[in-house]
């Protein structure tokens, strides 16, 4: 099965409880919509993170958030060919898997794109406080012309969507935080998703980011739930 959910910050508690509860395996897929922050700190504490998650039975593959270092940017990483598209990969870790934003997946049998990245609203916070932040938390427009690249190929028809952040017509406006002035923070993902929205012919769309369940059309936000795909 492939079985999808939201952020999860380095807390995995409720991963290896689903996994135990409906006693998954290898061949089971769990998607993190970003923000797994299994790299985040890159050091000694980020391996044993990935050394307690590599006894899941589980496959991991993560779509890039805000609050991690991109794979590419990591010594060590590694592109493989899994399921008819590219992912990042550690040998020492194999169930381990990071998504490459552009990529279509095969997912039993559904095409699924992977469109990672977002700005953090808690930037200034932790350029001021000495916690990590990574200037490619956003797409570069590299990564844009990747994934329009690719969504040419296919004719711009997939069957899902897996991105961190929302097109913008889809912000869940209603759980920003009040501290947080919306006029400084950069929505140049969002306004790009919208443009991919607004041509895509797609069956469903899930993300993460926004740390709340919500369902508008056919976009669903997850953030503890689980889902299968």
């Amino acid at each position: 099965m492939v079985i999808l959910t939201g952020d999860t910050h380095r807390d995995f508690d409720r991963i290896f409880d689903f996994c135990a509860e409906y006693e998954t395996t290898r061949e089971d897929i769990l998607v993190i919509l970003g923000d797994a922050c299994i790299n985040y700190f890159l050091d000694g504490s980020d391996y044993n993170l990935k050394w307690e998650l590599a006894h899941l039975e589980v496959t991991l593959l993560c779509v890039h958030g805000n609050h991690e270092e991109r794979p590419f940017l990591i010594d060590g990483y590694e592109e493989k060919e899994w399921r008819g598209g590219v992912v990042y990969w550690e040998k020492e870790f194999q169930n381990l898997l990071f998504a490459k934003d552009g990529e279509i997946y095969d997912l039993e049998g559904k095409r699924a794109l992977v469109i990672g990245g977002a700005y953090s609203v808690d930037k200034r916070w932790r350029l001021a406080t000495g916690e990590p932040w990574f200037p490619s938390e956003q797409p570069s427009e590299e990564i844009m012309d990747d994934v329009e690249r690719a969504l040419d190929r296919v004719h711009w028809r997939v069957d899902v969507v897996l991105s961190h952040t929302a097109p913008l017509k889809y912000e869940p406006v209603e759980e920003f935080l009040p501290t947080v002035d919306q006029s400084l923070v950069d929505k140049t993902t969002e306004r790009w998703l919208d443009s991919i929205e607004e041509r895509l012919d797609y069956g469903h769309w899930y993300l993460g980011h926004y740390h709340c369940e919500k369902r508008e059309a056919k976009v669903s936000i997850l953030f503890e739930e689980f889902v299968e795909l």
